[in-house]
């Protein structure tokens, strides 16, 4: 049987040619364009291999997305616990911090804390620097007659700069906290220590004035304390780049300043700061002040005039009002008398009983003495008697006296 290549032998000779001719000239012909020419065979070839490319990578893509939108959010729920976890713990200190910011308002309502306000600036364009390196100072085109004053502070919008040193007429010159001279009252913001920013001969910027065995971390930001009076309490000195130990008790902290000191264009001169005490607003919370003035012991207001003629009797008295006892005191011949002692309140002996027994009488009652005996008689039937108490054992029982002399 004869094969397929002896039967279309010539054929296939003819085709073999004619792809040589097609090649040979594919590789000699080239495509010219706008920006620059290529032969015809990469044309070709780059024509033929481009749908097995995209083939390829579009089944990478699909398995990479098979991937991750399967396999990889397997654990997207636990990582949703957990993040869910962490954001009520998050508002939970958001409600603390609320209620201390709102505690350390009402201590300083309280106290009378002052703080200190930028209330006025001047712009200022930086007209020259110092002549030269031991002396960090700048010249801006504000003076005297704009009314600079030394000692003013010096900002960007970055940080603080310097202060006001010597003033002239039209211009003014400033000193910077990289000098060796300068001195800015700084403080931590994270671990509220105090100390001073100065700067070295070389121009750097240093904090002085912290101990060893405190705990300072690079990254950490400082800024002004308003303890120099220059600076008001808050501005952006800059960040802490290096902690080392000194030769002394306080460490080596180095601060990268945040205003770039060496590309300064135009500053800000603070012309005027304002002290405010901090006034807690009135939106129905209750005040610490209101708290203290509460807890603290007050006086009774004093009773009007009338109140003291008004006051109840005292239990331990004789029963009679405190305004009508100099009435009673004073015996009325003929006029019924309430007798509250117990040893007049036995039956009455009548108006011939002897002196004696009229003056015990009158010893007993406190009575001042009269003139004329007193006739004790009770015509007021109404008036509520006191209960005669049990006479002592060895005292009789009282009789009434017979009509005769004894």
């Amino acid at each position: 049987m004869e094969s397929v290549f002896g039967r279309y032998k010539n054929l296939i000779v003819l085709v073999g040619v004619l792809f040589a001719q097609v090649l040979g000239l594919a590789v000699q012909v080239k495509r010219t364009t706008d920006t620059e020419s290529s032969r015809l065979i990469r044309i070709w070839a780059v024509s033929a291999v481009t749908p097995f490319e995209k083939a390829l990578v579009w089944v990478q893509t699909g398995t990479g997305n098979l991937w991750h939108n399967y396999f990889y959010l397997r654990g997207v729920r636990a990582e949703n616990r957990e993040l869910k976890q962490q954001i009520e713990q998050l508002r939970l200190a958001q409600i603390r911090l609320n209620e201390d910011a709102q505690q350390a308002r009402r201590l300083q309502a309280l106290f009378g804390f002052k703080e200190q306000f930028i209330s006025k600036t001047m712009p200022a364009q930086v007209i020259g620097s110092g002549g030269s390196e031991q002396s960090r100072v700048i010249f801006i085109d504000k003076g005297e007659s704009d009314g600079v004053r030394p000692d003013m502070a010096v900002i960007t919008v970055q940080g603080i700069v310097g202060k006001v040193l010597k003033v002239f007429r039209a211009s003014s010159q400033v000193l910077l906290i990289d000098d060796q001279s300068s001195g800015v009252g700084a403080i931590l913001e994270k671990s509220r220590l105090q100390g001073i920013v100065r700067g070295t001969p070389a121009g750097e910027v240093v904090l002085e004035k912290i101990m060893t065995d405190e705990a300072v971390q690079a990254g950490e930001e400082v800024r002004t304390s308003g303890g120099d009076r220059i600076f008001p309490k808050g501005l952006p000195v800059g960040v802490v780049s290096r902690v080392s130990n000194g030769a002394d008790l306080f460490l080596n902290i180095h601060v990268r300043p945040s205003a770039n000191l060496n590309k300064l264009e135009e500053v800000l001169v603070v012309t005027k700061v304002e002290e405010k005490e901090s006034v807690l607003s009135e939106n129905g919370q209750v005040r610490a002040v209101d708290v203290l003035a509460q807890r603290l012991p007050s006086v009774p207001d004093k009773p009007p005039n009338g109140s003291e003629a008004a006051a109840p009797p005292n239990p331990g008295s004789s029963g009679v009002p405190a305004a009508a006892k100099p009435a009673a005191q004073k015996p009325n011949v003929g006029a019924p008398v309430q007798v509250t002692n117990p040893i007049a309140s036995q039956p009455a002996a009548p108006a011939r009983k002897s002196g004696g027994q009229a003056a015990g009488l009158k010893s007993a009652t406190e009575q001042p003495p009269a003139p004329a005996p007193i006739t004790v008689s009770g015509p007021d039937a109404t008036a509520p008697k006191p209960k005669p108490p049990s006479p002592p054992p060895d005292t009789p029982p009282s009789a009434p006296a017979p009509d005769g002399p004894q």
